[in-house]
């Protein structure tokens, strides 16, 4: 199989119910696009199947630009049979993605885009996205979502935090396969304590915080993987510090946290699609430095603290997005604040935390929400208080946390669900706790070498 033949394969292979042929030879159309689409069986293809191969998330190409020129030389190859049905195909292309000077030069500039008013829309819809980057969020599509392609890789992004005591903006990625660093678009302030979040179309949300002096904050920041560029959204209703943030079938929740005067019970919903916030049912107790995840449709709240010495609590309330009720349901097997969670699987893991007076733990423990029991897995083999955490291929990272009063970590461990063992796997380039840790999909472009 080669790029001349591979279209012909997939083709031979669909027609006669070959489905392992078939499969393989799509795989290598995606995997070689840009040499298959100057083949003349490109040529050849239905509207159909330029469609479906255009369309998929696992196209390879280093630029979208490479897409755009594929589907103007299939329709120029009959360009009287194909004028109709091009908006249609150019649907699929990633416009926004497109260098603005290229969406305006060369897609533009080509007649059979200018000459129609479906596909000019979707030109201008492009244009938008680059001169509007604070209303981004409301147009997100297909259009706007990166490939996974051989210019983007998933790492763990770490925002924020403290070094020392001193507040950082530093953002930056951590690719597991090759223990390196990069940085990304650092914050527009230094924050510590906050929320972070990646939402299921590979955007990164940033909630409240503490800045450094000491004043919390209801600020709230969206990540642009594809632009590397940060840009302010709606504020929440209530300042927080040391809040739990969790994305939610499509929604962001604000949990609990620090005003500034008192810990909070309340909870507020931000919905993207009309850049709102609103209030929700809020927890049957005040806490701050709780550890809050999503799963299956439910929001867990772990732990937290609800006195001043910040003592942990085995405290876990679940809340129930369509009945907006709270319930307590199996406690930790022992008390937590500022521990880190993540869900993997059908389970929810929690590590780490302030466990008692001058005492930090190490201790993992895992909660299956079929049997509403909690049991203990392999410890750490570093304690941890408020690490970063992020779950990638299957496997669980833990970042930096303290020790102690002013020991910072800058060491990383892996857990390996499947042997349940921890593994040390790297370090960061900066010890801190506080930080905020989330798997993202970003482009190997917009990553610096420090």
């Amino acid at each position: 199989m080669d790029a001349v033949n591979c279209i012909g394969i997939h083709c031979f292979g669909e027609l006669h119910a070959c489905s392992e042929l078939q499969a393989k030879a799509k795989t290598y159309i995606l995997e070689n696009f840009s040499e298959v689409f100057h083949q003349d069986e490109f040529l050849t293809l239905s509207p159909v199947k330029l469609i479906e191969l255009v369309s998929d998330d696992n196209l390879q190409v280093e630029k979208e630009e490479i897409v755009f020129e594929a589907v103007v030389r299939w329709y120029k190859a009959k360009p009287e049979e194909r004028t109709s049905i091009f908006p249609k195909i150019l649907e699929n292309v990633r416009l926004a993605l497109l260098s603005p000077y290229y969406l305006v030069d060369c897609v533009e500039g080509l007649e059979a885009v200018n000459n129609n008013p479906d596909c000019m829309k979707l030109t201008a819809e492009a244009k938008l996205y680059h001169l509007l980057p604070d209303r981004r969020h409301e147009r997100e599509s297909i259009r706007t979502k990166p490939r996974f392609t051989s210019d983007t890789f998933e790492v763990i992004v770490a925002v924020g935090g403290e070094d020392d005591k001193v507040v950082l903006r530093a953002v930056e990625c951590f690719c597991p396969s090759t223990l390196k660093w990069k940085s990304l678009a650092c914050l527009p302030f230094a924050i510590s304590k906050h929320g972070l979040v990646a939402s299921g179309k590979n955007t990164l949300y940033l909630a409240g915080g503490e800045f450094p002096d000491g004043g919390p904050s209801h600020c709230v920041w969206r990540y642009d993987p594809v632009l590397d560029y940060w840009q302010e959204v709606e504020t929440m209703l209530v300042a927080r510090s040391e809040l739990g943030l969790a994305m939610l079938d499509g929604y962001l929740y604000a949990v609990g946290g620090w005003e500034g005067t008192h810990r909070l019970n309340s909870v507020e919903r931000y919905d993207p699609n009309s850049n709102t916030w609103s209030l929700v049912a809020p927890m049957k107790t005040a806490l701050t430095s709780a550890a809050v995840v999503a799963h299956d449709g439910m929001l867990y709240v772990t732990g937290g603290a609800i006195l001043e010495d910040g003592d942990g609590i085995e405290l876990v309330q679940r809340y129930d997005p369509r009945t907006d009720i709270w319930n307590e349901v199996a406690p930790m097997k022992i008390a937590r604040s500022g521990a880190a969670i993540c869900a993997l699987g059908s389970h929810i893991y929690v590590v780490g935390g302030w466990h008692a007076s001058t005492e930090n733990t190490n201790r993992v423990e895992c909660y299956d929400v079929k049997t509403n029991t909690w049991e203990f897995k392999a410890s750490m083999n570093e304690k941890r208080y408020r690490p970063g955490i992020a779950v990638l291929d299957g496997k669980i990272f833990v970042l930096g946390g303290e020790e102690g009063w002013d020991k910072y970590h800058d060491s990383i461990e892996v857990y390996d669900p499947l042997t349940d063992t921890w593994t040390m796997c790297g370090k960061m380039l900066t010890s801190r706790s506080w930080l905020g840790c989330v798997p993202l999909q970003v482009r190997k472009s917009i990553c610096r070498d420090n």
